[in-house]
Parts: structure tokens; C-alpha cells; sequence
């Protein structure tokens, strides 16, 4: 792990004070939002899916073996018919590729964990890599929800003050209006109206209300296109398995040859999937803790007592959502980069039909979730 080390501390330069958060507002943070960015419980219901559905790799191979039985007789005939025509000579190895194919069909469910085992150690070594930055990044979410917080009590306060001010200025101003003269007049005008202004301004109901609408649809699009990676990886290695053998059996006929060849290549960029969405989701949990702290910094500079952080109190307020858009927009380019994983296998291991259905699945996904986002819109 220490080019790991070396990827955080370059990329990772900005520093912050630890914040103390209760862990009462841990429990209910993580009922509300769930325990981590991408949902632990779901994520290992994830890892588990995948064994227990790989069970039913024997739904079609009584099947296949009797296909390929059919085809190895028909291959037989074939090369039976080229050696007494005289167009081939006796050749042993290739009459001997049969057999080696139907002892696959038989020891098909040790075959399958072969091949998929390289897969699955690059899986285990990145989801390592992904659990060991995740626990920091949670700590990191959970110190600045209560940074959030604290910043909305300090509006709520501010807010206060100016009401006050307002019932206090109100009674002065009908009692002694009066007896002013013109210019106290328009020196009242010149304090009393920032305070109105600053008491419309301070209206952070709504404001909180759309910095956690747009914080929540921006995990909800990071955690839906990775759990359709997870899924599709599910899907695709599933029928890969189930069907496989009829592809096993077909490469016995000489036309049908490279069936086995290809779905061996298929089989291993499918398996490549978690592997690789484990290491981009590492990569963008390095750009969200440096989102992460740099809000918590910013957020701490806004709850200090002195006058400047007033004022930037005042121009964060008048934004019109709590929050500075750094960690959402990290969400949304992680969302984003998990699409890519299909190609990126397909780099490793060429192959073309998964990364054309892969394609067609992302696109349909990106449709639906622009209807959605339209949706919400309206």
C-alpha cells in the first residue's frame, strides 16, 4: 500500500481540525443516509449475490453434454470422410480436442472457478484498497454533516439577533420618530435597513432544504450507476456460466471454433468489472477527501468569532444553499467514471459483444436517469 500512501499525500494537501462528533448524530446519519457513501449493507449484499446465484451453473448441462455428444459424432464423421477421401492424413491431436472439450462440460463448475480466479484476486486487492480509504471518508462525511448543522445554528442565531433587533428598533422607531430631526432620519434609514435586509436574507430553512436535496440526488446517481456495474458484472457472469457450455459444445464443430475461445475472453473482462470498479471507486475517494476537507476547512473558517467570518457568514448565506458544491460535484464525476468500466476491461481483455451490450445498458441507464433527474425538476 505505499504507492497508496504516496497517491493520498500528494493529491491530499489540505489539512483540518478534527471535529468531535456525538455519536448519536452518527446513528442517526447514517439511518438517514445510510453507513457510507455507497451503503455498506448494500455493497455486501453485492459481494455475496454473485456466489450464491453462480450455483446454478448446472441448470443446462445435462444439455450441453448431449449436444455435445451429437457434435462429436458428426466431427468424427467429418474427419472420417477427409482421411478416406484421401484430403487428410491421420492426424491424433485434433481428434483428441473432443474429448478435452467434454471433460470441460463435465468439471465445468472447477473450470469456471479457474478461469475467474485471476479476476478475483485483482478484485480482493482492490476492494482492499477501497475498504481501507472508505472508513476515513466516512469520518470525513460525518464531520461535515455536523459542521452543516452547526453553520445552520449560527444562522438560526444571527437570525434571532436581527429579529430582536427588529422588535427593539420598531419600538424605538415609533416612540421617538417624531421627535427627530431629518438627518437622524436617514442615518436610521442607513443602519436599519441592512438589518432587514439581513433578516430576509437569513431565511436558511429553505436554503439547508436544498443543500441536502441536492447533497442526497448526488449520492443517490453515485450509488445507482455503481450498483448497476455490480449488477450488470452479476448478470452478464451469470448467463456466461449457465449458457456456457452450449459454447463449449459448439467449438467442437471446425465453423463453430472460436465459440470457446471468445467466451473464455467474455467470461474474464466480465469478471474484470469488480475488480476495476473497485479501483476507480479508490481513485474518486481520493478526490472526495480532498473535497471533504476542504469544506470541513471552509466550514470551520465560517463558525469563527471574529468579524471577517461574519461577513463570509452573510455572503454563504446569501448563496442560496448550504454548501460550497465541491463533494457533490465529486459525486457526480465518480458517478460518471463507473460507466467507463466496461471499456476499461475491454482494454485488458479484447472483446466486443459484452462491451456493445455494456454500452447499450449504460445508455439506457443515462436516459432513464436524465427522465429522472426532469422529473424531480418539475
Amino acid at each position: 500500500m505505499e504507492y497508496a500512501n504516496i497517491i493520498s499525500a500528494s493529491l491530499l494537501q489540505v489539512q483540518h481540525t478534527p471535529v468531535n462528533v456525538p455519536g448519536s448524530f452518527k446513528d442517526t446519519f447514517n439511518f438517514l443516509q445510510g453507513n457510507g457513501v455507497y451503503d455498506d449493507g448494500m455493497m455486501h449484499f453485492l459481494r455475496n449475490m454473485k456466489s450464491q446465484i453462480w450455483t446454478h451453473y448446472d441448470a443446462f448441462i445435462a444439455d450441453a453434454q448431449a449436444l455435445a455428444a451429437i457434435f462429436m459424432l458428426i466431427f468424427f464423421a467429418i474427419k472420417s470422410y477427409e482421411m478416406i477421401s484421401g484430403d487428410r492424413k491421420l492426424e491424433v491431436m485434433p481428434l483428441l480436442r473432443p474429448f478435452g472439450l467434454s471433460m470441460i462440460i463435465l468439471w465445468w463448475p472447477i473450470f469456471t472457478r479457474v478461469v475467474a480466479f485471476p479476476t478475483e484476486v485483482v478484485e480482493n486487492r482492490t476492494s482492499e484498497m477501497f475498504d481501507e480509504s472508505q472508513s476515513n471518508i466516512n469520518e470525513l462525511r460525518m464531520e461535515r454533516a455536523k459542521l452543516m448543522v452547526d453553520v445552520a445554528d449560527q444562522l438560526l442565531k444571527v437570525q434571532a439577533e436581527t429579529e430582536t433587533a427588529k422588535t427593539e428598533a420598531d419600538t424605538w422607531y415609533e416612540n421617538a420618530w417624531e421627535s427627530v430631526q431629518s438627518s437622524v432620519k436617514e442615518g436610521f434609514s442607513q443602519v436599519w435597513n441592512p438589518i432587514v435586509e439581513m433578516r430576509n436574507r437569513l431565511q436558511i430553512s429553505l436554503q439547508l432544504y436544498g443543500a441536502a436535496l441536492l447533497e442526497t440526488l448526488a449520492i443517490w446517481i453515485l450509488r445507482i450507476s455503481v450498483y448497476v456495474i455490480f449488477i450488470v458484472q452479476i448478470i452478464f457472469s451469470t448467463i456466461l456460466i449457465i449458457l456456457g457450455p452450449f459454447s463449449v459444445s459448439a467449438s467442437i464443430l471446425p465453423m463453430f471454433r472460436n465459440s470457446f475461445p471468445e467466451w473464455i475472453a467474455r467470461f474474464i473482462s466480465v469478471n474484470l468489472y469488480s475488480g476495476i470498479a473497485y479501483l476507480v471507486m479508490y481513485i474518486a475517494s481520493l478526490f472526495q477527501h480532498y473535497a471533504l476537507e476542504a469544506e470541513i476547512t471552509r466550514y470551520q473558517e465560517l463558525l469563527a468569532s471574529d468579524g471577517e467570518s461574519m461577513e463570509k457568514l452573510s455572503w454563504f448565506a446569501a448563496n442560496g444553499v448550504l454548501s460550497f458544491g465541491i463533494v457533490i460535484i465529486t459525486f457526480i464525476i465518480g458517478a460518471l467514471t463507473m460507466f467507463t468500466v466496461p471499456s476499461i476491461s475491454t482494454w485488458i481483455v479484447s472483446t466486443t459483444g459484452v462491451s456493445n451490450a455494456a454500452s447499450v445498458m449504460g445508455s439506457k441507464a443515462s436516459s432513464m436517469g436524465t427522465m429522472a433527474a426532469h422529473a424531480v425538476g418539475g
